[in-house]
């Protein structure tokens, strides 16, 4: 993983949404590495069936990455 990714990676231990979000993406062997964009995710988590309230946690754990960034 790199940019988001790696990011996200460190929230594997923490509970709640944002948890689950990063627990999810580093058991899945096609989480996309790049483009580095916030689409790139949302597509990935659309073709993957993800709910309203994932795809939610996303854009929040996206805005957290893009203001650190």
């Amino acid at each position: 993983m790199s940019g988001f990714g790696d990011w996200l990676n460190q929230f594997t231990q923490v509970r709640g949404a944002i948890g689950d979000l990063a627990r999810d993406a580093a058991a899945d062997a096609d989480w996309p590495e790049e483009p580095d964009e916030l689409e790139t995710y949302v597509d990935h988590l659309d073709a993957a069936g993800a709910s309203p309230a994932a795809l939610e946690t996303l854009a929040d754990a996206w805005a957290q990455y893009a203001a650190r960034r």
